[in-house]
């Protein structure tokens, strides 16, 4: 069942929500109430160009990473120990936000939007959105880089980019050294992609991923 939501800060209980994860619609993006969903492993997906109203999915299967997890091969390895790239936290979110939303806004479903970039710029200047980003060496561009929510120990990733080859892998990594060296305990990635699963990434069930991010 998918609910219709209003100008009252609650969510119904994800349990009712549709198999695929869809839950809600309604509401709106105030910094409250995304700091309320993602408590609860609620977030907003929902095309910009086809829908006037947020909608908010909760999947009970949740496709994580542990931050000790993640998987490095020996070629990312060995690009990491080269200096061909610096990385950085929190040096250019609206650069990265604004770079994944341009790659994506020609497609058919795209999600990221002017109201949904202004509203996790609001979260991160507030101090709960963080990004990473990936600077070629050469030139001091910004070639890669992803951002996402972050509450507690738990990290909530919305987004990634790549404009040169294994960009965003760079970014995963650092993100994930830098919460497995601080005491993180997840990397929330909303849905399975082979690029995530090759990273490390698995699934848990609802009730494990609520015990450990409430825990943060």
């Amino acid at each position: 069942m998918v609910f219709q939501i209003d100008q009252e800060l609650s969510f119904p209980d994800p349990h009712l929500g549709d198999p695929d994860g869809c839950l809600a619609v309604g509401g709106d993006l105030s910094v409250d109430r995304l700091l309320l969903a993602y408590s609860n492993g609620i977030f907003p997906w929902y095309s910009f160009r086809h829908n006037h109203q947020p909608v908010w999915y909760c999947p009970l299967q949740r496709f994580v990473i542990f931050p000790d997890e993640i998987h490095v091969s020996h070629s990312m390895r060995t690009l990491l120990n080269k200096s061909t790239y610096q990385l950085t936290v929190n040096h250019d979110f609206e650069g990265v936000i604004r770079q994944c939303g341009k790659l994506r806004i020609e497609e058919e479903g795209a999600w990221l939007g002017e109201a949904m970039t202004q509203a996790y710029t609001e979260l991160h200047r507030q101090g709960f959105a963080a990004s990473v980003e990936v600077w070629s060496a050469a030139d001091d561009r910004l070639v890669g880089g992803l951002y996402g929510v972050n509450i507690g120990r738990s990290f909530f990733g919305e987004s990634m980019f790549s404009l040169v080859p294994s960009a965003s892998k760079l970014a995963l990594i650092h993100l994930a050294r830098i919460l497995a060296a601080n005491g993180g305990s997840l990397i929330d990635c909303q849905f399975e992609t082979p690029h995530l699963r090759s990273m490390g990434g698995r699934y848990i069930s609802y009730e494990e991923y609520m015990r450990i991010i409430s825990a943060s």
